[in-house]
């Protein structure tokens, strides 16, 4: 009897470890998962298209777990407070702009030495250029920012004024502008006072370096630009345009052109009752230049799974992610075959998207430099006065 019972309980024992060794070998996985923190910025719409982009990687790399951490306002504030703190996350969705500061920092992992797994033959080159600091690549670019000129066809039409196209010049754009201004009802142009908006207007010209304002071919271009609103009047003062912004008065039917960027494409898709298309800024001495900027996906240098954030970077940066992200219409694809596709190249508006992508040909990298806010602050107190007389 003895022994039956001691033979009882060691079957009892065996089967308990067979049950716990064959759990232990579906659970294990999860327990040895690595987890990464992702961080980006976004709309509520753009959210929307990363979260299940971030599910479909887990999909497909189920030994990796993203973190995601989703900072929608003052982002770099506190980016700057992760990475002093020595907790900046794997993965940091970053701009050129910014990049020089963190990059000279030597918190950013140079990619130079992932050019083949990254495949930076897919993308456009300046795109790269825009995430270079000094000779190397600390991102790869999702997308490519630069400016064209919305225009409403409805007030061309009621003006008769015919609608602008890739050859026009400057004096061609100024004389449409004061032919399409009847303010209060309607002004020819937009104005914005964030020197993102009067660089063409310098760089048109010749200006292919940081602006000065002392400099002498920045103050010629800041009045070029100012001269639209204090001189011809083509362009709405702070107390014409009141508490709106440029793109609620395009949508408004009071302005005839707008200078901007492909993120208002899904606004206007949605909320324009008029008929409107883009084309390219006009040529000033130089031709038509605009800067352009971008924005992608670095790899902190601290992290401590690089391996597993290279992986997320090439898959946000693939083919079918990038499509993902070009369906909205929100952005220029920085991978080129993504921009030639019929994603970015659909039937919506605009007619002439390809504008977009012929900009990129004549369109030079904003020149940034690790202080370059300050430099921008700068302009900004200098121009005051200036735009608003």
């Amino acid at each position: 009897m003895y022994k039956k019972i001691v033979l009882l309980v060691c079957l009892i024992i065996i089967a308990g470890l067979c049950f716990y060794m064959k759990n232990y070998k579906i659970t294990q996985p999860a327990q040895n998962k690595i987890t990464i923190q992702f961080s980006s910025w976004g709309s509520e719409s753009e959210i929307k298209i990363l979260k299940p982009v971030l599910s479909e990687f887990e999909k497909e790399n189920p030994d990796i777990n993203v973190e995601f951490l989703h900072i929608p306002q003052n982002y770099f504030q506190k980016l700057h407070l992760l990475f002093a703190s020595n907790t900046a996350p794997d993965v940091v969705f970053i701009n050129n702009q910014l990049l020089p500061i963190y990059a000279n920092a030597n918190v950013l992992e140079d990619l130079s030495q992932y050019k083949k797994e990254l495949e930076f033959d897919k993308f456009y080159q300046k795109s790269l250029d825009a995430m270079t600091w000094k000779g190397k690549v600390y991102a790869i670019p999702r997308d490519i920012s630069n400016l064209v000129i919305y225009y409403n066809k409805n007030i061309f039409d009621e003006y008769k004024i015919p609608y602008p196209d890739v050859n026009w010049d400057y004096e061609t754009f100024l004389q449409s502008a004061i032919k399409l201004s009847h303010p209060p009802k309607n002004y020819g142009i937009s104005f914005e006072e964030d020197p993102l908006f009067y660089q063409p207007y310098l760089m048109s010209f010749g200006l292919d370096s940081i602006p000065k304002f002392e400099d002498e071919q920045t103050f010629n271009g800041l009045k070029r630009y100012s001269d639209l609103r204090n001189k011809y009047h083509v362009a709405p003062n702070r107390h014409e345009a009141g508490s709106a912004t440029m793109a609620q008065l395009f949508l408004q039917g009071k302005l005839a052109m707008h200078l901007s960027g492909r993120w208002l494409v899904p606004k206007y898709r949605e909320e324009a009752k008029f008929d409107w298309d883009v084309v390219s800024f006009p040529k000033g001495s130089v031709g038509s230049v605009v800067p352009l900027d971008a924005s992608g996906w670095a790899i902190s240098k601290s992290s401590k799974h690089k391996q597993e954030a290279l992986k997320l970077i090439k898959y946000l940066s693939s083919k079918t992610s990038l499509e993902e992200f070009t369906k909205s219409g929100l952005i220029v694809p920085a991978r080129i075959e993504v921009a030639n596709s019929k994603y970015f190249l659909d039937k919506q508006k605009p007619k002439n998207a390809k504008i977009f992508l012929s900009v990129i040909e004549t369109s030079k990298p904003t020149p940034v430099t690790v202080n370059y806010r300050e430099v921008l602050d700068t302009l900004r107190t200098k121009t005051e006065d200036m735009f608003n007389k």
